[in-house]
């Protein structure tokens, strides 16, 4: 059973305009590079069944989870080791029911110190809060604050997540709030995944 990290990179595709063979190369190098959790994204997949079936592949040779986004039935219907689950994307009972006791279950808590207490009180693996910085693949998300990372790390017994424009020289800050892993998709894949993830990698080494 692959279980969740409690702290590190935690990778989320980047797959427009690009080849599953090109999507799973930068995949394998963010791994390479130290990501301990990758989730699959994709707001416009030609076959997402098959992408995420080679995605799971690759993550299970290197005992990482992978995690679909959105989509309960997509990842119990490729065995994949969990989902992250938006406010209007299905409720964490459903996914449990599913998924399965062990599954990863992550919830999008956005700026709510109150979502995330109801999210860890009905059974989530984790929390993400978000955004903290403007973010290309997340343009209009409304900001998230340090301070409510300060109020969660107080309140909560789950691994907390923090997502949105996160880069090397701005994640120590969301660390030192209380984030326990940064969820990243441009920061790493704009560039070259395995160097960019080791420059994420040395924000928890340094901690």
């Amino acid at each position: 059973m692959i279980t969740l990290p409690t702290r590190g990179l935690y990778a989320i595709t980047q797959p427009d305009n690009k080849t599953t063979d090109a999507l799973l190369d930068e995949v394998a190098a963010a791994i390479r590079g130290g990501a301990v959790i990758v989730q699959y994204r994709d707001k416009n997949p030609i076959d997402a069944v098959g992408t995420a079936a080679k995605l799971l592949e690759l993550c299970r040779q290197h005992t990482v989870p992978l995690i679909i986004n959105d989509n309960i039935e997509l990842a119990a219907s490729i065995g994949a080791a969990g989902v992250h689950l938006g406010q209007t994307d299905g409720n964490i009972a459903q996914a449990r029911k599913q998924l399965g006791q062990n599954a990863i279950i992550g919830v999008s808590c956005y700026n709510s110190l109150e979502l995330a207490i109801t999210a860890e009180a009905e059974g989530a693996s984790y929390v993400a809060f978000g955004r903290f910085f403007p973010s290309t693949s997340k343009p209009l998300a409304a900001p998230a604050q340090l301070q409510t990372l300060h109020q969660a790390k107080a309140k909560l017994n789950v691994p907390i997540v923090a997502i949105g424009g996160i880069l090397p020289e701005n994640g120590q800050s969301l660390l030192e709030a209380g984030a326990d892993l940064l969820a990243v998709i441009g920061g790493l894949f704009d560039h070259e995944p395995e160097q960019s993830a080791r420059a994420y990698q040395r924000l928890f080494e340094q901690r």
